[in-house]
């Protein structure tokens, strides 16, 4: 009885968008094969198959859809791997499904199909119409707030389970309350703020979309204080990373593997079933096989996950003796630079901002949720 979490891509790189910080592009940028195109039947049988007796009978499987935009694949190929999936999964075996899109794709079709077979639908608004216009826009240069609104729009009309992921760029950071304001006013969803990356072994800060880490901190200071404004109102609004905050300071493992400060909690498959140990590293170096030649045992198991591993147990300097370590356990290995000391993690005066100016109230509001 085994669980596994597959990032799916099964549009690979391929998007309807052209928004100017995607991490995803710059790593195809970066390997021999930019595009391994749209995934086939026989891919998505052997990914399903695998990942089923993988998880053996009392065992679960997670598909989680990315991309690129990952709803380029079409509406059939879901209704396919569904129907697969639903046609080989032996009895007591739990299989999940989420996906992470743009909207732009999204009609009352999907709409219907995510909520008929239970899809948590992640989409991307980033904050307020002007930022998200800014950085988020079509292959024709257009904004797109209005048309992922409109897609929000039809997901609840279907009764779609949803959540809204925000990339906090430097622009971003500058208004954490308009981005609440904004976000919030759109509904009570569980709402996801992932700092945006600068671009493989580029020199931090040159973008024009770019984070520092005293923006970052000065941005997580304000959501908080917004967050727990509304809290003490009695509105509680899910956000991620003040969610695994307050887990761990229930005596609760969180919910991401940046929060637990460990690697390996998945696998990442490319369109042509290639596997990888993590979708900031869908890189040639980090090839791990093909699902058509192994299993998910084998990958997990196989020499290139284990140093992967081994690199990201390696935590930065100062965490030994930081009294927040508890609390951050040394975060992404995407985001660690060599200092001279050893590792740094570029977001560490971030966290230590948002802790300093939080802790007091983190820790009551985990008495009161957790009592």
């Amino acid at each position: 009885m085994n669980a596994v979490t597959f990032l799916v891509k099964p549009a690979s790189g391929l998007c309807d968008m052209r928004c100017r910080y995607c991490f995803y592009e710059d790593v195809t940028e970066n390997r021999a094969v930019k595009s391994r195109g749209v995934m086939s039947r026989d891919t998505a049988r052997s990914l399903i198959g695998k990942g089923l007796a993988y998880a053996g009978s009392g065992g679960s499987v997670h598909f989680l859809f990315q991309g690129g935009e990952p709803t380029l694949a079409g509406l059939d190929f879901y209704r396919d791997f569904v129907t697969m999936a639903e046609n080989i999964c032996p009895a007591g075996t739990h299989v999940s499904y989420a996906i992470q899109t743009n909207g732009l794709a999204i009609d009352k079709d999907w709409a219907a199909f995510f909520k008929a077979h239970d899809f948590l639908v992640g989409l991307s608004l980033d904050g307020t119409r002007a930022l998200h216009d800014r950085h988020r826009r079509d292959a024709a240069g257009n904004g797109t707030w209005d048309r992922a609104v409109k897609a929000l729009a039809m997901l609840d009309a279907a009764g779609a389970e949803t959540n809204l992921l925000a990339v906090v760029t430097g622009p971003m950071a500058a208004a954490p309350s308009q981005v609440w304001k904004s976000l919030t006013a759109l509904g009570d969803y569980p709402l996801q703020f992932i700092p945006c990356l600068d671009p493989l072994e580029a020199e931090r800060g040159g973008e024009s979309w770019s984070l520092t880490p005293e923006a970052y901190g000065n941005f997580l200071k304000g959501l908080f204080d917004c967050w727990y404004a509304d809290l003490a109102k009695g509105r509680y609004v899910s956000v991620r990373l003040f969610d695994d905050l307050l887990r761990l300071l229930a005596g609760m493992p969180p919910s991401s593997c940046a929060a637990a400060g460990v690697c390996g909690g998945y696998l990442a498959a490319e369109a042509d079933g290639g596997l990888y140990p993590c979708d900031f590293y869908v890189l040639d170096e980090y090839y791990l096989g093909n699902i058509h030649d192994v299993s998910p045992a084998d990958a997990l198991a196989s020499p290139v996950m284990a140093t992967f591993l081994s690199e990201g147990a390696k935590r930065p300097a100062g965490c030994d003796t930081c009294r927040y370590y508890p609390l951050c356990r040394g975060g992404c290995r995407r985001d660690r630079f060599p200092g001279p000391a050893g590792p740094e993690n570029y977001w560490c005066p971030s966290m230590k901002a948002l802790l300093d100016h939080a802790l007091p109230r983190l820790q009551a509001a985990a008495r009161m949720l957790f009592r």
